[in-house]
């Protein structure tokens, strides 16, 4: 799990659009939850909460196990539900979906749902904000005047 891409908003779209694989879909899930995997090639949960850790010892198979992902959606702030929605995403047409990819949904939904409740997506801003500041030479106050977006703390 080493290898896992950075958790941010392209990622999100990328597991809709069905760009990355399953497993790394999972593995994403499994991380933010706290499951690590350890030397003695065991699973590690001591950082997973006791609700996760005590139903699933190991991490489960979110794409594959209805009731994981159950799980998993209701384990969601009611004010993150809609997420996706304010993403952009619309949904799936009728026909071109099944279980597989409305358990892509419920992943990427609460993949955002971590984000914004670590402030992850805040972090990529001013990420970008001190990438644009490096690159047109201008201090981030200035950028931040222009735009009239203060977030910066």
């Amino acid at each position: 799990m080493s290898n896992l891409p950075p958790l941010n908003t392209e990622i999100i779209w990328a597991i809709l659009n069905e760009e990355i694989d399953d497993a790394t879909v999972n593995q994403l899930v499994w991380h933010c939850l706290g499951y690590h995997y350890d030397e003695s090639a065991k699973w590690n949960t001591t950082e997973v909460a006791a609700e996760w850790r005590d139903e699933y010892p190991e991490p489960p198979d979110f794409i594959n196990s209805r009731p994981a992902t159950v799980k998993l959606t209701r384990s969601i702030p009611s004010e993150n539900k809609q997420l996706l929605k304010q993403l952009g995403f619309t949904g799936y047409k009728i026909g071109e979906f099944g279980p597989r990819q409305t358990r892509r949904a419920t992943a990427a939904n609460w993949l955002l749902s971590y984000m914004k409740s670590n402030n992850m997506e805040e972090n990529e801003v001013k990420k970008k904000l001190f990438d644009l500041s490096n690159d047109l030479g201008l201090p981030i106050k200035q950028i931040l005047d222009y735009s009239g977006n203060h977030i910066w703390n």
